[in-house]
């Protein structure tokens, strides 16, 4: 490749033959990157037969954006003074990072479609809206907004149980819609939690305490399940197994009998309690790729046996 008598070459033709400018190859050999071979008699940096090819490689590399760092250890990989796999965690890295931004730019392209086709005289309260996201949102807001609702000594286990059902995560690859349901998730779940009364949580968690409330949570997802199958068949609230396995969970956690007083009792309690049915609406908004229909959520469910409740109070499939 090279026409000097000794096999080696100058920095400027090093960088013609590699398309690069000389600012390049120097910058690649001042960190040791691109060793020389040796230097003329003037100090000027020599390169040996395999330095094209070396840089074309870190050329290559540094095209998919590879740190230094990264490149440096493919190199010792190529020379076999590292193990093997560099090259290819570092390519799963770049992965990884590509699709974080990939997804933060199309929430970024959903939210500004969003502002862009809302009529003009919303477009400054819903910039403000969707401008206290980060891209893509975070979860964190609703997870406090959870935990500050469930009982204080709830068991881990089962908040974080809750919490996963609770807790709908963004989409990859929103539409408009999506965005505007999960900016005012975030907002809802930054506000003072619901208060009814003078009373912030539902009576349940104060009747069950801590360890109770595990008990009830897992006995409602239960129902909440049975419950799920009427509302996809939009089936009318009437009692059955899906109003029994609610009520027995209550019961449960309550430590008493399922009795028609207690059942009627249950239903007033119920009436009472502080209602987030705008949460779980803009959830299932959330959720919903387009063209499905809305999944049941845990809200739907929950106002679905609670009516089921109201209509039949004491009737009971024991």
């Amino acid at each position: 490749m090279f026409t000097s008598h000794d096999g080696l070459c100058g920095i400027g033709e090093l960088a013609e033959a590699a398309g690069v400018t000389v600012k390049t190859v120097r910058f690649y050999s001042e960190r040791g990157l691109l060793p020389e071979a040796s230097r003329s008699a003037g100090g000027h940096r020599r390169y040996g037969p395999g330095a094209l090819e070396r840089l074309r490689l870190i050329r290559s590399l540094r095209a998919f954006d590879l740190p230094l760092p990264e490149v440096r250890r493919v190199l010792d990989e190529d020379e076999g003074c590292a193990p093997g796999g560099v090259l290819e965690d570092a390519v799963a890295g770049q992965l990884r990072e590509l699709g974080s931004r990939l997804r933060e730019l199309r929430w970024r392209e959903a939210a500004l479609r969003l502002v862009q086709e809302c009529p003009p005289g919303e477009r400054a309260d819903r910039l403000l809206l969707v401008g206290a996201l980060t891209a893509p949102p975070s979860t964190a807001p609703l997870a406090r907004f959870w935990r500050a609702w469930l009982p204080a000594r709830m068991p881990a286990r089962s908040t974080a149980a809750f919490l996963d059902v609770a807790v709908p995560q963004p989409p990859d690859d929103p539409r408009p819609a999506q965005v505007l349901a999960f900016a005012r998730l975030n907002a809802l779940t930054l506000a003072p939690c619901p208060d009814v009364g003078g009373r912030p949580q539902p009576e349940a968690h104060r009747t069950a305490g801590a360890r109770g409330a595990a008990v009830l949570y897992a006995g409602l997802a239960e129902a909440y399940e049975l419950a799920a199958v009427h509302l996809r068949r939009d089936r009318e609230p009437h009692g059955g197994e899906a109003l029994d396995s609610f009520v027995d969970a209550y019961a449960r956690a309550y430590g008493i009998r399922d009795t028609p007083d207690f059942r009627r009792l249950l239903a007033r309690q119920l009436a009472a309690d502080p209602r987030i049915d705008m949460y779980w609406e803009l959830v299932a908004e959330v959720i919903t790729p387009p063209g499905a229909r809305a999944e049941p959520t845990p809200g739907a469910a929950h106002d679905w046996l609670h009516a089921a409740l109201t209509v039949r109070p004491t009737a009971s499939a024991a």
